[in-house]
């Protein structure tokens, strides 16, 4: 039952994080059809939860079909 809930949680920040993201960062940008260019400040910190956030979804996703 907790394990639910808190996949409810992360999956409504994850869904979060990603929308506030920079737009055209989509799959153009992941082959480099645009100009390279370093994150940072918020850009940075997102890219980051982002990670996190899908990293422990998986986790719990996992855990829970055992």
């Amino acid at each position: 039952m907790i394990l639910s809930i808190l996949q409810i949680i992360l999956s409504f920040a994850l869904i979060t994080v990603i929308v506030l993201q920079a737009k055209g960062t989509g799959l153009g940008r992941a082959f480099g059809s645009t100009s390279y260019h370093s994150k940072r400040g918020v850009e940075k910190s997102l890219f980051a939860t982002t990670i996190i956030l899908s990293i422990a979804f998986l986790t719990t996703t996992v855990i829970s079909a055992f």
